[in-house]
């Protein structure tokens, strides 16, 4: 297991994360408990949830799992998800956040987290007040770290301008949505948070469950899944040669004697500005192979494979300007000067 620091932060995370969204929702106590301790054998310090997993109770079943032995872990979890029938029990209004805080705490029996997520954009909150109220909580020791999940680059941006103008704690860390054919954040968010010091934890790198190896070319639905179920399967955001990139994993994983998840998760955690990938399962057995990308490299070629079936198409204005450095540069050999 490789760890990485967090960012500009002295944090420092394991390159792979257990997300524990399938607590409560396909893996029961006892299981969750065993996936926790496979983790911790394997070198995961690192641990996600959300106030709203399976309503609640993946925070519980975490907290229980890491019972004793909080100091191993670093913990995050995500608050906005209407976690009660009132009108103001969800978003990112100063009330939620202090009472979305509060009970998360209690379901993890914990006295702080780590890393605290607005896990969703609210835009009819200012993102003043969500930014005081969450200095507040650093302060008051209830968080290490602030974070955000599915920003906009121009809201992250704007976000950590406020909290530097008010010497607020800002956030230091973003979690997005990417994979092998879902590389969006490539063109403006991953240059942001390289240039800014965010570190970057990503979720769904086996783009919820496609990329796994169960599904082949052509097939977008498989019964007894998460895209049956319509449930964290983010397939409208998928690349529209989704098939290409499938058969190409599939490919590349055999000629490695590697399985899919495994090439999957790997190809991510190599990508330039990513700290640590999120993965989850609801059986053992699944977690049990997608920890084993920790354990080996991609070798060049079979990346570059991958890095190529996989690329965006250029987008403006930034594959516009992307030779106006070698322009400049060369503006010096110009007859005129």
């Amino acid at each position: 297991m490789e760890y990485r620091n967090m960012g500009r932060t002295g944090l420092k995370v394991s390159d792979l994360c257990l997300g524990t969204m399938t607590f409560g929702h396909g893996a029961d106590l006892e299981t969750s408990k065993k996936m926790v301790q496979m983790s911790l054998d394997a070198g995961i310090n690192f641990f996600d949830t959300a106030n709203a997993y399976g309503g609640g109770l993946s925070e519980e079943y975490l907290g229980q799992a890491l019972k004793g032995r909080r100091r191993q872990a670093v913990v995050a979890t995500k608050f906005f998800n209407p976690m009660g029938p009132g009108i103001n029990d969800s978003g990112m209004s100063r009330v939620n956040i202090f009472n979305a805080v509060e009970d998360s705490l209690r379901r993890l029996q914990m006295d702080y987290v780590d890393i605290l997520y607005i896990h969703h954009v609210d835009v009819q909150t200012r993102l003043e007040e969500m930014l005081r109220a969450m200095e507040e909580l650093v302060r008051q020791g209830k968080t290490r770290y602030i974070a955000c999940s599915n920003y906009e680059a121009w809201r992250l941006s704007e976000a950590m301008a406020i909290s530097e103008r008010n010497n607020w704690a800002r956030f230091e860390c973003y979690q997005p949505l990417y994979n092998l054919v879902t590389r969006d954040i490539e063109d403006e968010l991953i240059p942001l948070c390289q240039y800014k010091g965010v570190g970057v934890v990503t979720w769904a790198p086996l783009a919820g469950g496609y990329l796994s190896g169960k599904y082949k070319p052509g097939e977008i639905t498989l019964a007894g899944t998460r895209s049956e179920e319509r449930w964290a399967y983010p397939s409208e955001f998928f690349a529209a040669n989704s098939n290409e990139i499938l058969q190409t994993l599939l490919d590349v994983s055999k000629e490695l004697g590697r399985s899919p998840a495994q090439v999957a998760v790997r190809w991510v955690v190599e990508q330039p500005g990513i700290t640590s990938a999120i993965i989850g399962a609801r059986t053992l057995a699944q977690l049990e192979d997608n920890l084993q990308a920790s354990t080996w490299t991609l070798p060049p070629e079979m990346k570059q494979r991958l890095d190529a079936v996989s690329r965006p198409r250029e987008r403006y204005p930034k594959a516009m300007e992307a030779t106006m450095k070698a322009r400049r540069d060369n503006a010096v050999n110009m007859p005129s000067l």
